[in-house]
């Protein structure tokens, strides 16, 4: 199958793979790919081999450099770290050397599987058929067959890597072996009865002449369940033991994106795999969701997406309409990673809706700063869209061409009108319309935690640019709120809800969306102490104490649910961000 045109979601580095690439997958599966780069690929099964390296938003893959084999390599729901290692490979020259990044991948491998012939084996030299070597793992490349599923309904953080495509053996790499693409066999599916589980193997009294008889008639049935049972019994002990593998990518380029890449879609893996344990979100992201939906195609997609740009951009246009064909998009945007490039390829819309968010947060306010539920709820709305169109579309050249245009005069305007007051001020009858009126300002303050964060991770990807595209960094968007004369509120706002979490003081456990505001809010925080002097002396100045007596790391470890995707990943950022806080 092969598809051209305006729909391919690539940028062309490398012809004859993004070709391989388009035949080996189905449509759904290749506008999953992000980004590819060859690399010197070093793991448990794989020796300084020279592949191509793909990213999609959940997998790593691995091809053979020409492309003959397409095989997932790891999936993102068993990354635990992805770091970059200083240091100079000894098997590369010396200019290679010097220009080379190491990426390191740190993940769960497989279980491993035993042989169906090594339950039933009977070994006389030992009581027990060995089980398999602690050191032995799955590999990290499984036989590939012929096609990428689509996004599971449920837990897609835990699921199989699957293979790709059938094997086909090539001149750079002649046999499976070679790549580590090696048959495990598994198990037995049926497990042994629950009274075979419980059986004794060995009587502790003498048993009667009925027993022996018995015993006699059923000696090789017994041996066989005593076997099982103390078999399953061992591989439950170590079944919660996860064993760490780890995969080693040598980039060739000092100014390679790759790292950024990996980092910026694990990212985005670990918070939509959370997000989706919440119904609601799962309930509005139903059909991104679900495998067997059709895909929209690019053409479609693009003649929806100017129907809705036309009614957006209309003139005088009421509240109400806006605010349901916001909703509209956002959805949309959530469901569709194509409207979410056709939005930055199309700037008029980006352009409105900061005009508009000026306008409700400081443009309409009167000279008190009174804000009114209308004005927060349509700012809500367009700070949370603004948000997602910035979600997984690092990669599209549009967007960082639109926001650093005119020296970063857009991507200036949307860092100054997102920040609010957080100290509520409103005219109000009563007490009720008060707390209504802070739900929504909470609301508002939530959905810009996510916009600047968002920003924020764009500011990473600036870092190994060329010098004059580099000015869009993280320091440059916080030197650009500094002036602004609600950015300490705000910021404090952010720091004493993380404060709230930490300290033990809220003893429910947190929903989905809140354990992903807290990774947000930790990774705000940690921008600020790195990067701008001023807003880490105000942290030092008004969290200090609050960071040294009253943040427990031990409570975000009890509260935040292990099955949650971004637990993890949250518990390393409090203990970087205390760590800042008590020695800074």
């Amino acid at each position: 199958m092969d598809w051209g045109g305006p729909g391919t979601l690539l940028c062309r580095r490398n012809v004859r793979l993004d070709s391989f690439l388009k035949r080996n997958m189905d449509r759904a599966g290749y506008e999953r790919i992000r980004a590819y780069e060859p690399c010197v690929v070093v793991s448990e099964t794989v020796n300084k081999v020279y592949m191509h390296v793909v990213l999609s938003d959940e997998r790593v893959y691995l091809t053979e450099y020409p492309p003959r084999t397409l095989t997932a390599a790891v999936s993102f729901g068993r990354v635990r770290d992805i770091e970059l290692v200083n240091d100079r490979p000894d098997f590369l020259n010396a200019k290679d050397r010097e220009r080379c990044q190491h990426i390191r991948i740190v993940y769960v491998a497989e279980k491993p599987a035993v042989k169906a012939s090594d339950w039933l084996r009977k070994d006389r030299g030992e009581g027990l058929p060995p089980v398999a070597p602690q050191s032995h793992r799955n590999s990290h490349c499984p036989t590939p067959t012929n096609i990428l599923v689509g996004y599971p309904a449920e837990s897609q953080w835990s699921e199989e890597l699957l293979p790709l495509r059938k094997h086909t053996r090539s001149a750079s790499c002649p046999n499976s072996e070679t790549l580590g693409l090696l048959r495990i066999p598994h198990p037995p599916t049926d497990p042994p009865s629950r009274n075979s589980l419980s059986a004794s193997p060995i009587s502790s009294s003498a048993p009667s002449e009925r027993s022996l008889e018995t015993l006699e008639s059923s000696q090789v049935p017994r041996r066989i369940g005593s076997v099982l049972s103390r078999l399953l019994r061992r591989e439950h002990t170590n079944s919660g033991e996860e064993k760490e593998a780890v995969l080693h990518l040598y980039t060739i380029s000092q100014t390679s994106k790759f790292y950024l890449h990996l980092q910026s879609l694990w990212n985005s893996f670990i918070i939509r795999s959370t997000l989706l344990l919440d119904p609601i979100y799962r309930r509005r992201c139903s059909t991104s969701s679900d495998s067997s939906a059709s895909v929209i195609s690019w053409e479609r997609t693009a003649h929806l997406f100017g129907q809705l740009t036309s009614e957006l951009l209309q003139d005088e246009i009421s509240v109400e309409s806006l605010y349901q064909l916001l909703q509209e998009l956002r959805t949309a945007a959530q469901r569709n990673i194509t409207l979410r490039r056709l939005f930055w390829r199309s700037s008029e819309v980006c352009v409105f809706l900061v005009q508009t968010l000026e306008d409700c947060l400081h443009g309409c306010q009167s000279l008190s700063g009174v804000y009114t539920e209308d004005q927060l709820l349509l700012s809500t709305l367009i700070v949370e869209t603004l948000a997602i169109m910035l979600r997984e579309t690092e990669i599209e050249s549009a967007r960082f061409n639109l926001l650093t245009a005119k020296k970063g005069a857009l991507a200036s305007r949307m860092l100054l009108a997102l920040i609010c007051d957080p100290q509520l001020k409103a005219h109000s009858r009563g007490s009720l319309i008060d707390s209504e009126l802070q739900g929504v300002l909470s609301e508002y303050l939530d959905a810009a935690c996510f916009l600047l964060f968002e920003l924020l991770l764009l500011g990473q990807e600036t870092i190994r640019c060329s010098s004059a595209d580099n000015f869009l960094s993280v320091s440059w968007i916080l030197h650009v709120l500094q002036p602004h004369p609600h950015v300490l509120s705000f910021i404090g706002y952010q720091a004493q809800q993380v404060v709230l979490f930490l300290s033990g003081l809220h003893q429910s456990f947190p929903s989905p969306v809140q354990s992903v505001l807290l990774f947000q809010r930790c990774h705000l925080l940690l921008a600020c102490l790195q990067y701008n002097n001023q807003l880490a002396q105000h942290l030092h100045s008004h969290f200090g104490e609050e960071f040294r007596y009253f943040v427990k790391p031990l409570c975000a470890e009890e509260k935040l649910p292990p099955h949650y995707p971004i637990s993890r990943p949250t518990l390393r950022l409090v203990k970087h961000v205390q760590t800042l806080m008590l020695y800074r």
